[in-house]
């Protein structure tokens, strides 16, 4: 028993000598080192280099309530009654830098996802579905009142002085800067396709820009009198009958033009900048194109004879000629350190021609519509299309608009802030636009809160709000805590008026549907020349 033990015992050691022997002639392979994640500070904090290229990459993004609160006069119809809506959203930011030989080589992504509910002014918005960015729920209690938002934000390329991809758009100046809201008048596209190009003038300061934009994320409306139906295959379009021939006897010839607009050329956006510690300013200018459709096979009708107006004998009957509108917008951004550091102050004005949305003449929850509100429940929608065309000369004619705002925005101590914001805006339609509307239609339509004009020289033509000339008023004021770092609770009101500039219109919110026909009978009716409202939003925000 010894002796095999012994024998054992000796074995293993022998295996154990020649397996150590023959490992020892085997070639030793050494581990592949980490590459750490190494800080990058050729461009400030957060960025670090991608492991495996000089790419550096900041990661970042945003998480963001909000609850609001406006009173509605009000319940009748999908977009009224609310009186409070709700928003979450989610913001990923991606910033990747490289230096090359024609300098800084850059690409930015920032992409958003929301839930939104209400129609409380703007958390459930019109806009943002009419450009395919937010979705909208269905069923009796949902529908119109849900949304989910998926929206790329930011999508470009910077290198040697281009910008090219989504991005803001390079007209926009204050941007509504010191805003929860966004409800001030003046230019802020804060997405849009486009390729720039900047360049520095010297080192003076100045800088400039020309800017190709994509003009669908501009383009509101040339106003039609009439909304087309799937049942007569036209739901891509906005028909508006047109003038082309009037019989001896008076009675006029209509066929319909499709005013839906196309792309055909980009807006062309120029920019003159400088900077300076004082602050900045800002000059900018652009030009867009308005163009229609063709006249619609098999849409001829015969009008009514409209008493005590000679009709011309033959109109037109070629597809209405292009018009080109056009804006222009200054600004100036003024450093106040001697208040308190941080505080800031914005003024802006901008002036156009068939661009209401350069001017910021627009509705946040209802841009690009012929007619939309920023009052839950309002007596009348203002129009806001960009022209409209007249149906008795074919000619394409451009609205005008103007808008100044003013923005303050001051530290009370370092975690406590305010801003404080006004604005006035005006929007007037070409001499006659609604005149010729009419005719053409010679008082068709059942109401007079409908699209349509009614019959020139009548009480109901006197009261529809089509095509009026109107004004805006918007001020506001904010209050926001920052207890922490990046982390913004604060709470935000606003009054908003809108008016005829002259005479009076139908309050929709306080009479029954009335045909024109009971209108110029005599009905009683309720009427006003302005319609106003107020609101109040918080918000609690955390950017990382």
């Amino acid at each position: 028993m010894k002796l095999l033990k012994s024998s054992l015992l000796g074995s293993a050691a022998a295996l154990a000598a020649a397996a150590g022997a023959q490992a020892a002639d085997l070639p030793v392979k050494k581990a592949v080192p980490v590459e750490y994640v190494r800080v990058c500070s050729a461009y400030g904090a957060g960025f670090f280099y991608i492991p495996g290229t000089d790419t550096c990459l900041r990661i970042s993004g945003r998480a963001r309530f909000e609850m609001g609160y406006a009173p509605t006069d009000s319940r009748t119809g999908i977009g009224n009654g609310d009186t409070v809506g709700y928003r979450g959203l989610a913001r990923i930011n991606l910033d990747a830098r490289t230096q090359t030989g024609y300098g800084t080589l850059r690409a930015f992504t920032r992409l958003e996802f929301a839930s939104r509910s209400g129609f409380t002014q703007g958390f459930r918005s019109a806009t943002q579905e009419r450009i395919a960015y937010a979705f909208g729920a269905t069923g009796q209690d949902q529908a119109g009142r849900l949304q989910q938002f998926v929206n790329t934000d930011k999508a470009f390329i910077q290198f040697a002085g281009f910008t090219a991809g989504r991005a803001s758009s390079f007209f926009d100046f204050y941007a509504h800067d010191f805003e929860l809201h966004a409800a001030t008048a003046g230019s802020d596209l804060q997405s849009t396709n486009l390729l720039a190009y900047t360049t520095k003038l010297g080192t003076s300061g100045f800088s400039a820009t020309l800017s190709l934009e994509d003009p669908l994320y501009r383009r509101n409306t040339i106003y039609s009198q009439e909304f087309a139906t799937p049942a007569q295959g036209l739901s891509a379009v906005a028909p508006l009958r047109v003038l082309v021939t009037t019989s001896p006897l008076g009675i006029p010839t209509f066929q319909t033009v499709d005013v839906s607009q196309r792309g055909r050329m980009p807006d062309f956006v120029g920019v003159l900048r400088y900077d300076a510690a004082w602050g900045s300013a800002q000059l900018s200018a652009a030009v867009k194109e308005l163009n229609t459709g063709n006249f619609i096979a098999g849409s001829t009708v015969a009008g009514a004879l409209t008493p005590g107006f000679a009709l011309p004998a033959v109109g037109s009957t070629v597809r209405p000629p292009s018009e080109y509108g056009w804006a222009v917008q200054g600004g100036v951004k003024v450093n106040l350190p001697f208040i308190a550091p941080g505080d800031t102050l914005y003024l802006q004005g901008a002036y156009g021609e068939g661009a209401a949305t350069y001017t910021g003449i627009t509705s946040y929850n209802g841009t690009y519509a012929s007619s939309a509100t920023l009052i839950n429940g309002a007596a009348f929608n203002p129009y806001q299309s960009d022209a409209s065309l007249n149906p008795i000369t074919g000619q394409i004619q451009l609205a005008k608009s103007f808008s100044v705002v003013g923005s303050l925005l001051h530290y009370w101590s370092p975690e406590w802030r305010s801003a404080v914001f006004a604005s006035y805006s005006e929007n007037e339609y070409a001499r006659g636009a609604r005149q010729a509307n009419a005719l053409a239609y010679s008082g068709a339509g059942t109401a007079v809160q409908s699209n349509f004009t009614g019959i020139v020289g009548t009480r109901s033509f006197a009261l529809a709000p089509t095509l009026r000339d109107q004004y805006q008023v918007i001020a506001g004021a904010s209050l926001i805590w920052s207890p922490v770092k990046d982390l913004d609770i604060g709470v935000e009101g606003l009054y908003t008026k809108i008016g005829m500039q002259q005479g009076r219109v139908i309050d929709q919110s306080r009479n029954a549907p009335l045909t024109a026909a009971q209108i110029n009978a005599g009905a009683a009716v309720r009427t006003v020349t302005a319609d106003d409202t107020y609101q109040v939003r918080m918000r609690v925000q955390r950017d990382f």
